[in-house]
C-alpha cells in the first residue's frame, strides 16, 4: 500500500483516468464528475508524472489509450468496479436490504437452494445471500442475520427456533443398496463401504456412535472414504462411492427424488435438534423476520418434529 501511495500524487486521479479512459473524452469525464476541464487534465497530466509514463494520445477533440494507459485501466476500471459493489453492498447491510444467513454448506445446497423459487415467489424484493463455513460464527460481531446449527437450543447471546429433530440413519445411492447383497441386519452394514465425515472444527457424530446406539461393537479400521465436509459426503454417496450418515432434514428431498435410498428403520435420533439462530442483542429487520418466518414454516412441511 505504501508503494501504491508513493505512486499516485492523489488517489482521486485514477478515478479521473477511469472516466477519461472510458470516455474517450476530457470533456465527457468533466461533465460526469463535476470538474472543470482543465482540472481532469491536470490530474491526468499529475498521474502521468507520478508514472513517468504516457497514458493518453491527445487528439483534437478526443483522446486515445496508450497500451500503456489501456493496461492501467483494465486494472482499475475492474478494481474501482469492484470497489463500488463493495460500497453497496455494505450500506445494504446497514440498511437491512441484504439479509445473510449462515450455515453448512450441505443445508445450504440441499436444503435451502430446493426451495429458492418459492422463497422468492413469496419474497420477491429480499435479497437473500447463504454464507456457507465449517464454524458457527458470532452473529454480531460479523452482522450475520441467521444462522442454522445443531445442538440443544442453547447458544450464547442467540435465540433459536428448532426445526428438526436431529435424526441419522445410513443413505446410499439405489444401485449401491441394490448390490448390498446379505444386508439384513446393522452388523451387516459393516461389511460395506462406509463414508466418514471428519469435520476439523465441528464435532459431529461417527460411524462408532451410531453402532454403538444400536449395540454394535464396532471398531474403526480407519479405512474407506474420508471427507471434512457433508455436502462432499452426500456427493460420494450418490456417486456410488458408498454407505453415508443421512442426516433427515438434509436427505429427505434426495430421498422424495429417489436419489438416495435410506434405512429409515436404523435411525438414530441423538436427543439434538436442528435450530435456526438470531441474535438476542440485536433486534432482526422486517425483512429478517420475514425470512426466519419462511424458514420455520417451510421446515414445518417436511421434518419429522
Amino acid at each position: 500500500m505504501q508503494k501504491l501511495l508513493k505512486s499516485l500524487s492523489s488517489p482521486r486521479n485514477l478515478i479521473v483516468f477511469d472516466s477519461a479512459a472510458r470516455l474517450g473524452s476530457f470533456t465527457k469525464a468533466a461533465q460526469e464528475l463535476n470538474m472543470q476541464q482543465p482540472s481532469v487534465s491536470a490530474a491526468i497530466k499529475q498521474l502521468e508524472e507520478a508514472l513517468s509514463v504516457q497514458l493518453f494520445y491527445r487528439e483534437h477533440r478526443k483522446v486515445q489509450l496508450t497500451i500503456a494507459g489501456e493496461r492501467l485501466y483494465a486494472g482499475v476500471s475492474r478494481s474501482l468496479a469492484e470497489i463500488e459493489r463493495s460500497i453497496e453492498a455494505v450500506q445494504q447491510i446497514e440498511q437491512g436490504k441484504q439479509i445473510t444467513i449462515n450455515s453448512s454448506s450441505a443445508f445450504s445446497y440441499y436444503w435451502m437452494i430446493p426451495r429458492l423459487s418459492e422463497f422468492h415467489q413469496l419474497h420477491p424484493t429480499i435479497d437473500l445471500r447463504m454464507q456457507t463455513s465449517d464454524r458457527e460464527p458470532d452473529l454480531d460481531v460479523e452482522n450475520i442475520d441467521l444462522g442454522i446449527r445443531i445442538g440443544d437450543g442453547n447458544w450464547a447471546g442467540c435465540q433459536s427456533a428448532k426445526l428438526a429433530k436431529e435424526i441419522i440413519y445410513p443413505v446410499a445411492s439405489p444401485t449401491v443398496m441394490a448390490q448390498a447383497e446379505g444386508l439384513k441386519s446393522i452388523q451387516d452394514l459393516q461389511t460395506q463401504d462406509l463414508i466418514h465425515l471428519e469435520e476439523p472444527i465441528r464435532e459431529r457424530p461417527t460411524w462408532q456412535q451410531w453402532f454403538s446406539f444400536h449395540g454394535v461393537p464396532y471398531t474403526d479400521a480407519r479405512t474407506g472414504l474420508r471427507l471434512n465436509d457433508y455436502a462432499l459426503v452426500l456427493q460420494a454417496a450418490l456417486s456410488g462411492e458408498g454407505f453415508a450418515f443421512g442426516w433427515d432434514h438434509t436427505v429427505r428431498n434426495l430421498i422424495n427424488q429417489n436419489l438416495l435410498v435410506a434405512r429409515e428403520d436404523w435411525a438414530w435420533e441423538t436427543g439434538r435438534g436442528v435450530y435456526l439462530v438470531w441474535s438476542k442483542d440485536r433486534p432482526l429487520s422486517d425483512q429478517a423476520n420475514a425470512v426466519r418466518d419462511w424458514i420455520i414454516s417451510s421446515a414445518k412441511f417436511t421434518a419429522r418434529t
